[in-house]
């Protein structure tokens, strides 16, 4: 029997997670969707923007994750934001549950991908940073940003 290869393909992304959060350590998840969404999950019609996970009833739960409506579904289409539970093994929805307990943490999914044919959503433990943090890191890039652009001049010039 052949091996399989893992391949993954992305879904969306919240960019705006990594600016407003230290994100300390990642978890992969599962995710209990309706068919309706899974097909507009191959459309790639999500939004992670305002999203956030929760520990309820030792269960992972999502919240906010905006999944457009499938384009040719009829009236058993799905509801856009309802909430999703996320599948993870005990002991990581044990941890979860003890770091988003502690003050100044939360539970924030940072992409949607398939892997082997299954969606997958990835969730960061993040700390929210203060305004001069934000400040900080978004020079920090255009220093880096400036630097590559001047360095490719460079090249070019000789």
């Amino acid at each position: 029997m052949a091996k399989r290869e893992s391949s993954e393909k992305n879904i969306c992304q919240n960019k705006t997670a990594r600016l407003n959060y230290y994100i300390d350590d990642t978890f992969e998840a599962g995710i209990v969707l309706v068919g309706t969404e899974v097909k507009s999950l191959r459309e790639g019609r999500a939004n992670l923007k305002d999203s956030y996970a929760m520990v309820k009833d030792e269960e992972v739960y999502l919240h906010e994750l905006h999944i457009s409506p499938y384009t040719h579904g009829n009236r058993y289409n799905h509801d856009p934001l309802r909430v999703r539970k996320l599948l993870l093994h005990k002991r990581e929805i044990r941890r979860l549950y003890g770091k988003s307990r502690e003050k100044g943490l939360t539970l924030v999914p940072l992409k949607m991908y398939f892997k082997n044919g299954k969606i997958k959503v990835e969730i960061g433990v993040g700390r929210g940073k203060k305004l001069h943090d934000k400040r900080e890191d978004m020079k920090l890039k255009e220093d880096r940003r400036d630097i590559e652009r001047a360095f490719r001049a460079k090249i070019r010039d000789r």
